[in-house]
């Protein structure tokens, strides 16, 4: 620990690290409204030690003191609960969202700076000031990191618009930009939900301010030889993506260049011994010996990346395709977008508001060897791979009334699990398809109405 501590006023300091842009991840949501995320990645599970070099939590650490580089331990916990702390204690931030439970893939925290009047004759600079409660010592608090865990709670402040209890949350804070002026909660057993208009127009006009809620959790990947799906599809929750590849080589991290990085999830093209037809069988192995390398699918964010390695020549069809019929290439080494979540869900808004009479769509299809988009079904093509982001399927079919069919349960036994991570995460859904439901005169595309009233939870059998 450092000798003297300095005391820095954390608000202008950290307004002036967002701007600078050298953080990585540490950017304004929505400049205007003075929203910004934190990467709050925990270091022993999400990244390599060196990742945690170029933190702002270091970078909190140095300036105040409590790390002297060449001195003493580095501890990236610590400097996390220091910053943390100094947040939660500072008036002039409100956290809007912490994803650091809910999106264990890509953790993060937003928070909006709040502008909170200085008694006369304070003057403020990013120097050395009075604290003025922005920071307090690592003892004060458990820290996230170090074993504290509160996932309800946490799962509630995600989405400081809704109710995840049979009671109403109370705001999380009294300041000047609380949640408690954004929701007017209703008692009612129903958990009727009432949002003033700004915050609805906020959401929809900027989706990026809320769509850090809906994490990519998993990708759905179908293999297809010659339009027969090859067992049941794969489903990856690695959060940096996967390689699709075919071969027995596989990734070492001095040989990243070749195989891509160690950290993807390695998914193995299936073999072709199942093949009857002898020709198809030959092809579709003279494809399959040169994907040693493979084809990477990245996710970054909220949107989907495909980087091809290998030999094969890749053609693909999706959301980012344009809509155009001609064959789209992945360029060998190039990296091309293939999905953009806040793309869909505001194509999605749009025909839902009656804007757009485009169904916008969230299947990505990847063709190995052979051109497509042509004039052949996919059902003619040797090897197709379908890749689905998972969010993207729940919030469509949400929105078009899948998931919300009612039925009496009077007379029917229900047996149904504790809800974990992924059932909360369904249960925001529908209780936005309400908010669009309740707030807005437009009616919902031709398909049975919903009603989204959330019972009272079941005993646990």
């Amino acid at each position: 620990m450092a000798v003297h501590p300095r005391r820095v006023r954390l608000k202008p300091w950290l307004v002036a690290q967002v701007d600078s842009g050298l953080f990585p991840g540490l950017v304004w949501l929505h400049r205007d409204n003075k929203r910004f995320q934190i990467p709050w990645k925990h270091a022993t599970r999400h990244s390599p030690p060196q990742d945690e070099e170029n933190t702002i939590f270091k970078a909190w650490a140095v300036e105040t003191g409590k790390y002297q580089e060449g001195i003493d331990e580095p501890d990236p916990a610590k400097w996390k609960a220091q910053l943390r702390c100094a947040l939660n204690k500072s008036r002039e931030f409100n956290l809007v969202y912490d994803g650091t439970k809910e999106v264990p893939m890509n953790p993060l925290k937003i928070y909006q700076v709040c502008d909170i009047p200085q008694p006369s004759g304070v003057h403020s600079n990013p120097g050395s000031v009075p604290w003025e409660d922005n920071d307090v010592d690592l003892e004060d608090e458990d820290d996230e990191d170090l074993g504290s865990s509160q996932p309800q709670v946490e799962m509630q402040e995600s989405f400081p618009f809704l109710n995840l209890n049979d009671s109403p949350m109370p705001p999380a804070s009294e300041s000047s930009c609380s949640p408690s002026d954004w929701i007017k909660a209703d008692p009612d057993p129903d958990l009727i939900l009432h949002v003033d208009p700004p915050l609805l127009t906020e959401m929809f006009s900027t989706p990026e301010t809320w769509i850090s809620s809906l994490p990519m959790t998993d990708l759905e990947i179908q293999f297809q030889y010659r339009g027969k799906e090859l067992g049941p599809p794969l489903t990856v929750s690695n959060p940096q993506g996967c390689r699709l590849f075919y071969g027995d080589l596989g990734p070492m991290p001095n040989q990243e260049e070749l195989f891509g990085p160690v950290s993807l999830e390695q998914i193995r093209f299936p073999a072709t011994d199942h093949i009857i037809n002898e020709k198809q069988r030959l092809f579709t192995n003279r494809l399959l010996d040169v994907m040693d390398r493979g084809l990477i699918l990245e996710v970054s964010g909220h949107a989907i990346y495909a980087i091809r390695l290998c030999q094969c020549k890749v053609y693909w069809s999706g959301p980012c395709a344009g809509g155009s019929a001609i064959p789209h290439v992945i360029e060998r080494q190039k990296k091309v977008k293939l999905f953009c979540l806040e793309t869909f869900l505001s194509d999605l808004i749009d025909l839902q508001k009656g804007q757009s009479n485009k169904v916008p769509s969230f299947e990505i299809y990847l063709c190995f060897g052979e051109e497509w988009p042509d004039d052949k079904p996919k059902d003619r093509k040797l090897i197709m791979v379908q890749v689905v982001p998972i969010v993207a399927r729940m919030i469509y079919e949400m929105f078009s009334g899948e998931f919300t069919r009612s039925f009496d349960s009077g007379s029917i036994r229900l047996q149904i699990s504790t809800p974990d991570i992924k059932d909360n995460i369904v249960t925001h859904l529908k209780q936005l398809y309400h908010l669009l439901q309740t707030t807005q005169g437009h009616e919902p595309w031709p398909v049975q109405h919903p009603v989204m009233h959330m019972a009272a939870p079941l005993p646990v059998q």
